[in-house]
């Protein structure tokens, strides 16, 4: 993609009000433009990074047997009603009709899925099933804040599980738990993301969240010295030991929530009476379990842990293209070089704009790419180009043949 033709504008100066590094350096790089508190446009550099986020959670939830639908955002209050949860839940979003028929707005999908399931699923033989999708959700946050940490509107991923008994959900819930650390660690934050122990409410004893360390973090976990696990603040009292390996020394951090994942046991099958015959023929509630993971909010912290001063440090995975392509007055060989990158299906953003070096230089730092390929005279006459990753200080001159071989 040639920048000068690429619909993103990049900032000098950071948006008035806004004082997270994420919310600052997507705003300022071009990855989003906020519409009011709490909802963002994402533009097509940030969705580019959205999209991958999205594929590497796609690849492992298919790989733990999950199946991708999608299911509607405008649920009947019915629904909502058969829960409980219209009259109890107080970040939902509930609208009118001019007839007077009212709607949520799903927050969540399980006053969907659980009457979906009633129709496709019959036996025990059709089990274990689970069903995924990414969509919009919509929740009524009065303290909208932290850019895109903490939104009203926002891309979720939730996963839904269906078991004849809760042995079955349980190994299912592990396979979620290791499918759920390879998605942190493809996407970056393996070093600083733990597992926290959380209350379950009235299904469960603990439910868990997936919390990366980072001093932009709302909520405050305890990381148990001896095992690596965590709790986090509000069960910290009751939970004097560490419920994984009895240790009692912890470390206080402040961490972001970028995933969670809750046996519901049946919360939500009950109320719609899902249950099918067992292998002795006899009727049996499912059991159920939900696992969710936020790509706007998972963005927003890959940029709060991968950042300097000069901008974010998008790790390659995510990365919105490979190679930040940078000439100065060299064009033509910018061109043949832009054109080889392409033809070995290297991802390129090719800065033929018609300013500054020093613009240049700026706004590749605010990007973040991860390699960046200058073309000047300086370079040429060295016998190259200069690469230089983004986490680095210094680059080296490669000839033109070396570009791809050094980047792959």
């Amino acid at each position: 993609m040639k920048q000068s033709q690429f619909f993103s504008k990049t900032q000098k100066n950071a948006p008035a009000g806004e004082v997270s590094v994420n919310a600052q350096f997507l705003t300022r790089g071009g990855f989003v433009d906020k519409l009011m508190a709490g909802v963002y446009t994402i533009l097509p550099l940030g969705l580019r990074v959205m999209k991958k986020i999205e594929q590497i959670i796609r690849e492992e939830i298919d790989a733990i047997g999950g199946q991708e639908f999608e299911m509607p955002a405008l649920h009947p209050k019915e629904n909502w009603e058969k829960t409980g949860r219209w009259s109890k839940m107080d970040d939902l979003y509930k609208v009118k009709d001019a007839s007077g028929r009212e709607f949520a707005l799903g927050p969540t999908h399980e006053e969907v899925i659980a009457p979906l399931m009633k129709k496709f699923v019959s036996s025990y033989k059709d089990l274990p099933f689970a069903a995924y999708q990414f969509q919009t959700k919509f929740r009524m946050e009065l303290r909208a804040k932290s850019g895109i940490l903490r939104g009203r509107e926002f891309l979720m991923k939730d996963l839904y599980s269906f078991h004849i008994a809760e042995k079955d959900l349980d190994a299912y819930y592990e396979k979620a738990k290791k499918a759920y650390f390879k998605i942190f660690e493809r996407a970056g934050l393996k070093e600083k993301t733990y597992l926290a122990f959380a209350s379950g409410g009235s299904f469960s004893k603990y439910s868990h969240e997936f919390q990366t360390v980072t001093a932009a973090g709302e909520d405050t976990i305890y990381i148990c010295e001896k095992c690596q696990n965590a709790v986090n603040k509000e069960i910290k009292s009751e939970t004097p030991v560490c419920p994984v390996c009895g240790g009692k020394k912890f470390k206080e951090e402040k961490a972001i929530e970028v995933g969670n994942i809750f046996k519901l046991m049946d919360k939500f099958t009950k109320p719609f009476d899902l249950k099918v015959m067992d292998a002795d023929g006899k009727e049996k509630m499912l059991v159920m379990g939900c696992y969710g993971i936020g790509l706007s909010r998972l963005m927003g912290t890959i940029v709060e842990v991968h950042h300097d001063e000069k901008g974010i440090i998008w790790p390659e995975s995510v990365a919105p293209f490979g190679v930040h392509l940078i000439s100065l007055g060299k064009d033509k060989e910018a061109e043949e070089i832009y054109k080889n990158l392409l033809a070995k299906n290297i991802e390129v953003l090719f800065d033929d704009r018609d300013v500054s070096a020093g613009e240049k230089f700026a706004d590749a730092d605010l990007i973040g790419i991860p390699w960046r390929v200058l073309v000047s005279e300086k370079s040429l006459a060295a016998g190259g180009v200069e690469v230089k990753k983004r986490k680095e200080k210094t680059g080296k001159v490669v000839s033109k043949k070396e570009i791809a071989d050094l980047i792959h």
